[in-house]
């Protein structure tokens, strides 16, 4: 697998919102604000990732894989962190910090797999 800078990014900005959900799991009892708001990071950086992917793709630099499964995967991960604010939001307790660090681990692992699909790799 080629790691580009997209990949790099996401991958930060995912571990910052695994670990602000774990961290809030522990310390509160009630969704964190800081933990809300790396979820959002996560979704402004999917916005950004899936535009960018379809200017590349447009540009000419085509998906090494299935199409389909790419742009399945992209918009599936896009879902999860507004599924995981929703909930968050909705439900007042400990383990909606743990739905928000379930989110980041989440698309993290969906990202490693849309990036193998762009560049062509076999499933590890």
């Amino acid at each position: 697998m080629i790691v580009d800078g997209f990949f790099i990014a996401g991958a930060l900005v995912c571990a910052l919102a695994l670990i602000l959900g774990v961290v809030a799991t522990v310390i509160r009892d009630h969704p964190d604000d800081y933990a809300l708001v790396a979820v959002a990071a996560v979704e402004l950086f999917l916005v950004v990732y899936a535009v960018a992917a379809a200017v590349r793709q447009a540009g000419g630099q085509a998906v090494s894989g299935e199409p389909w499964e790419f742009w399945g995967y992209v918009i599936t991960a896009l879902l999860i962190p507004p599924i995981a604010f929703w909930w968050a939001v909705t439900d007042k307790t400990r383990w909606s910090n743990v739905v928000l660090a379930a989110a980041g681990i989440t698309v993290f692992v969906m990202l490693y797999r849309m990036e193998q699909i762009w560049d062509g790799a076999l499933p590890a």
